[in-house]
C-alpha cells in the first residue's frame, strides 16, 4: 500500500482550541489514519493557545501581507500532532473566541481571517511553501470553503471537502469576493457566488473533488429540501460523490478504564466503578446522593437545534419518574436561563453548570445512566458515541448520526439482546415523554439495563472503520486523477 500525504486544513483543533466537535474530528482522524499508512499534516490558524502549546516550530514559509498584514507558516508539533501553524498576529492574536470577540458577537473580519487560513492551505498544496508538498487536501467546514476554490482556479492535488454542519456556512457580502484573490470566473452560480453572496462552504462543496459529511442519515437528509439549508439542490447534483463516512471518537481520550477524571475506572466486564462516579456527580452538582435513581445528562450546546427546549417543556414528565437531570452546556440565553431557573426550582433534583468543563464532561458521561440528545438534527454527534463507551444509554432522536450509531432497545431488540439506547421520533415534546416514560420502564429492569450497558460499552465507536473509508476515499480521488 503506497504511503499518500494528506494536508488537513481546519479552523480549530483539540485539545488547542476547541468549540465543539469538529476539533475532536480534527485531531483524532490523523491518527487513525496514520494506521492506513496516510500521514496527516494539519494546518490551523495561530491562535494564542496554538502558538503557546506548538513545539520546535520553524518557519517553512513567509507572507509580506496576508489580508492585512504579514504572516508566517510556522511547522513543528503539538498534541501528538504534525501541525502547520499560520501566525497572522492581526488576524488570529485577540482576546475571545476563534469566531467571536468577547461579547459573542462575530468579529466583523472572518471574511478575511478565513480566507486567510484558505489561502495559506493552497499555497501548500501547490508547493510554494516549502518542502512539504501533499498527495491530497481535505478542507473542514465553511472557514476552509475558499481551499477548493483557489485550488480549482490555479491547479493543484485533489480536494475533498468535509461538512460538519450545514447550519454554519459562512456566507458575506457580495463585496467581499473583490477582496479574495479569485478569478471573476468564480463569481458563478457554479462558484463562490450563493443568492447575491459569497458562500464559503458552497464553494467547498460546488467545487471540491469530493464531499464528506459525518453520517450516512445526514448524507441523506442534506439532500432533501428540509434538511439541506438552501444548499439540497447542489448536494443532490454532486450525485456519488456526495458520501457519508460516520465520525468515531479517540478511544484513547475517552477510555473509562484509564480515564483520570473518575474517581474510579471500570470496563464493561467490572461495572462497580460507574457507581462511585454516579455518586461523585450528585455530590458534585447537588443532587440528591440516591444511587437507585435513573440520572440522565446533558452536555451540549444549549441550542434550538439540540432540541433543549423540549427537554424544558418535558421536565415535569422526567422529575414524575422519580429521575435527576445534570446538564454541562452553553449557549442560548433563554435556555442558559430556563436550567439554571430548573435547578433553581427542583433542588436536588436538577442540577446545571452553565460553562464547558472537560474533566466534568467525564464524570457525567461516567456517572449518568442515560444521556439525552433530542437534537431536531444532528450531522454525527460525538457524545452518544462517548456515551455508549462508558455505559451511559443514549436516549436520542432518531435523525442524522444520532440514527446511524444507536440501536433502539424496543421490545423485540431488547428480546434479541441488541439494543444499546432509546429513538423517539419526530423530535417533540410528546415524543420525547413517550422515550423518558420507555427509558424509565427499561430503568425498572435492571438485568435488561445491565445487559444494554454492556452491549453499549461494546460497541466499535472508534476511527477504525471509518479512517479505512476515508483512505479508501483519497486513493480513488487519486486514482482518478491520474487516469
Amino acid at each position: 500500500m503506497t504511503s499518500l500525504a494528506v494536508l488537513s486544513v481546519a479552523s480549530e483543533v483539540y485539545p488547542l482550541v476547541k468549540t465543539g466537535g469538529l476539533a475532536d474530528v480534527v485531531a483524532a482522524l490523523p491518527q487513525a489514519l496514520a494506521a492506513e499508512d496516510v500521514p496527516v499534516c494539519t494546518l490551523v490558524p495561530g491562535y494564542v493557545a496554538v502558538l503557546a502549546a506548538l513545539e520546535d516550530g520553524a518557519e517553512v514559509h513567509r507572507f509580506a501581507d496576508l489580508y492585512g498584514g504579514p504572516a508566517r507558516l510556522l511547522r513543528g508539533r503539538a498534541a501528538g500532532l504534525d501541525l502547520m501553524v499560520l501566525d497572522a498576529p492581526h488576524l488570529y492574536s485577540r482576546p475571545g473566541g476563534p469566531y467571536q470577540d468577547p461579547s459573542g458577537r462575530d468579529w466583523p473580519d472572518n471574511a478575511w481571517r478565513f480566507a486567510a487560513l484558505a489561502r495559506a492551505g493552497a499555497e501548500v498544496a501547490l508547493g510554494r511553501a516549502g518542502a512539504y508538498v501533499p498527495d491530497l487536501v481535505q478542507a473542514h467546514d465553511w472557514q476552509t470553503g475558499l481551499l477548493p476554490a483557489y485550488l480549482h482556479a490555479e491547479g493543484g492535488p485533489p480536494t475533498v471537502m468535509t461538512a460538519h454542519n450545514l447550519a454554519f456556512q459562512g456566507i458575506f457580502p457580495a463585496p467581499v469576493f473583490g477582496t479574495l484573490g479569485l478569478p471573476p470566473s468564480a463569481w458563478s452560480i457554479d462558484g463562490v457566488e450563493y443568492y447575491g453572496s459569497v458562500g464559503y462552504l458552497k464553494a467547498g462543496i460546488a467545487l471540491a473533488d469530493a464531499v464528506t459529511t459525518v453520517s450516512p442519515s445526514y448524507a441523506a437528509e442534506i439532500r432533501t429540501a428540509a434538511g439541506g439549508m438552501g444548499l439540497d439542490g447542489l448536494l443532490r447534483k454532486r450525485g456519488e460523490r456526495l458520501l457519508g463516512i460516520l465520525n468515531g471518537i479517540d478511544t484513547a481520550v475517552w477510555d473509562p478504564e484509564t480515564d483520570t477524571a473518575l474517581p474510579a475506572c471500570y470496563s464493561a466486564a467490572r461495572p462497580a466503578g460507574r457507581t462511585l462516579s454516579k455518586v461523585a456527580l450528585q455530590a458534585r452538582l447537588g443532587l440528591d446522593v440516591q444511587p437507585n435513581a435513573l440520572l440522565y445528562g446533558v452536555i451540549s450546546r444549549l441550542t434550538w437545534q439540540k432540541g433543549l427546549d423540549l427537554l424544558l417543556e418535558a421536565l415535569p414528565t422526567l422529575l414524575g419518574t422519580g429521575a435527576q437531570l445534570a446538564v454541562l452546556g452553553t449557549g442560548e440565553p433563554a435556555l442558559q436561563a430556563g436550567f439554571a431557573a430548573a435547578a433553581q426550582a427542583h433542588p436536588g433534583r436538577v442540577g446545571c453548570v452553565i460553562g464547558y468543563d472537560e474533566k466534568l464532561a467525564h464524570l457525567i458521561q461516567a456517572g449518568v445512566d442515560a444521556l439525552l440528545v433530542p437534537s431536531r438534527f444532528e450531522p454525527c454527534g460525538l457524545t452518544q458515541l462517548c456515551a455508549l463507551r462508558y455505559g451511559a444509554l443514549p436516549v436520542v432522536a432518531r435523525v442524522g448520526g444520532l440514527a446511524d450509531t444507536v440501536v433502539d432497545a424496543n421490545e423485540m431488540a431488547a428480546a434479541a439482546g441488541v439494543g444499546t439506547g432509546v429513538l423517539f421520533a419526530p423530535p417533540s415534546r410528546d415524543m420525547l415523554e413517550a422515550a423518558l416514560l420507555r427509558t424509565a420502564r427499561l430503568w425498572g429492569d435492571r438485568e435488561l439495563w445491565r445487559r444494554l450497558q454492556r452491549n453499549a460499552m461494546r460497541t466499535d465507536v472508534s476511527w477504525k472503520r471509518p479512517a479505512a473509508r476515508y483512505a479508501a476515499l483519497f486513493r480513488d480521488l487519486l486514482a482518478s486523477r491520474a487516469a
